[in-house]
């Protein structure tokens, strides 16, 4: 009903990540797989999760006689390490060994390196499709006896910067966390407590907005965002008020806001 909402096209969804398995973070998957059943899915979906996920689900579509149109395909996750589990021509994903009353992993997501730009006016008329691809991959052209036709610093720019995203929730504070977050664009990490109530978080594999401000200024990442509030925060204000005392570019994850990771 959100992705509706706010009109996201859940056909185009290939990969489905699921950090843990309190139900907060995976009961609405059922009606998901059912509404692209009965849309006429046919591309195989893919589904990142603890051992036991597939379990769930296969019990919940077996009870209900849901027979799929399309194939499901469950990826189980060490929860323990990080790890990469997931890579295609323009992005890789890891795990990120996070600390829960349950095994739970974060998700870090890394677009790997852009091609150049090329400087269409620079270029001379003789290259060919494949020579062109060379030089946006920083080669430069060479002719049959190792001369250089085309150097590559004269008709091309310096590629886009790659962008990267980390996912951490649920957990305890950890500043292990640091050497897999260190410089990541936007990291979404849980705040579900203010910290005066630190120990309770402690006590429930939860964090502060606090805390979480402080991994994201050591990390020295570019950009936090807060989420998981614990409901008794009727006004978010106080959280989001915490975590900038510490970290000046916080802001809070709230269902329907839009956050560029900018190139």
């Amino acid at each position: 009903m959100q992705l509706m909402l706010y009109k996201i096209k859940h056909q185009r969804i290939s990969n489905i990540y699921i950090s843990h398995l309190h139900g907060d973070h995976y009961f609405g998957l059922a009606g998901l797989l059912s509404t692209m059943h009965l849309q006429g899915r046919q591309m195989p979906l893919h589904l990142f999760g603890p051992p036991g996920l597939s379990e769930i689900l296969s019990l919940q579509l077996k009870y209900s006689g849901t027979n799929l149109c399309y194939k499901l395909i469950f990826h189980e996750l060490d929860t323990t390490c990080y790890r990469k589990i997931y890579e295609d021509k323009k992005i890789t994903v890891h795990t990120i060994p996070m600390e829960h009353r349950i095994p739970c992993c974060g998700f870090l997501f890394r677009e790997k390196q852009k091609p150049r730009s090329l400087i269409k006016e620079n270029l001379p008329g003789f290259l060919t499709p494949p020579q062109l691809v060379r030089l946006k991959w920083g080669e430069d052209i060479m002719d049959e006896q190792g001369n250089i036709l085309v150097r590559n610093a004269l008709v091309t720019l310096e590629p886009k910067r790659s962008r990267s995203y980390a996912y951490c929730a649920d957990s305890r504070y950890k500043p292990e966390l640091i050497t897999y977050l260190r410089g990541v664009d936007l990291l979404y990490h849980e705040a579900t407590f203010t910290d005066d109530l630190r120990d309770r978080a402690h006590y429930t594999f939860h964090s502060t907005a606090r805390q979480a401000a402080e991994l994201a200024a050591a990390a020295q990442v570019r950009h936090l965002l807060l989420g998981h509030f614990s409901v008794r925060y009727k006004d978010l204000t106080p959280l989001l008020n915490e975590a900038l005392e510490v970290f000046p570019k916080a802001d809070l994850a709230v269902e329907g806001s839009i956050f560029c990771v900018r190139e």
